[in-house]
C-alpha cells in the first residue's frame, strides 16, 4: 500500500467513522487483529472491542466531530494530529452531562498492514478535556 493510500485509509476512517457516524466503516478499515493503545487503558484488541470503546465517547458526545490538522505517512506508518469538538450530553467517565461544548486535541500513530489499520497509539489532551467539563480545576 502506498503512503497516499494509507493516508486515504486514515482520512476515510475519521471522515466517515467519526464525522458521519458510519461506525460500520471500521469493519473495512481495521485489521481483524487490531490493537489500540490508549492512555491509561490496557490495549484494546479487535474490532468489536474498539467499537465498544468508542461508543462510550459517542454516547457522551453524540455530536463529536474531528478536524485533521496534519496527516503524514512514511513507509507503513501514518501520523495524524487533529482537533475534536463536541457537546457533553451523556455520562463520561462518571461525569454526568454538563451540556458544555468542548475542544481537545489528539495525536495518533497507525501501523498499516495488509491494507488495514493494524495498530494504533493515541495521545490525547485528557487533562484539557476534564478541565473543560469541570472535573479538574484549571491550572494556575
Amino acid at each position: 500500500m502506498s503512503t497516499e493510500e494509507s493516508k486515504a485509509l486514515v482520512r476515510r476512517e475519521y471522515e466517515l467513522g467519526v464525522n458521519e457516524k458510519d461506525f460500520d466503516v471500521r469493519d473495512g478499515a481495521l485489521a481483524s487483529n487490531y490493537i489500540g493503545h490508549f492512555p491509561g487503558l490496557p490495549p484494546i484488541q479487535g474490532i468489536e472491542a474498539f467499537k465498544q470503546f468508542t461508543s462510550g465517547f459517542f454516547a457522551a458526545f453524540p455530536d463529536l466531530q474531528t478536524t485533521i490538522e496534519d496527516l503524514i505517512a512514511e513507509g507503513d506508518k501514518v501520523a495524524v494530529r487533529q482537533t475534536w469538538r463536541g457537546t457533553h450530553t451523556g455520562n463520561f467517565l462518571g461525569i454526568p452531562p454538563t451540556g458544555k461544548q468542548v475542544t481537545f486535541t489528539s495525536t495518533e500513530f497507525y501501523h498499516v498492514a495488509g491494507g488495514k489499520l493494524a495498530e494504533e497509539w493515541v495521545e490525547l489532551d485528557m487533562l484539557g478535556l476534564l478541565q473543560q467539563l469541570g472535573a479538574i480545576p484549571p491550572m494556575g
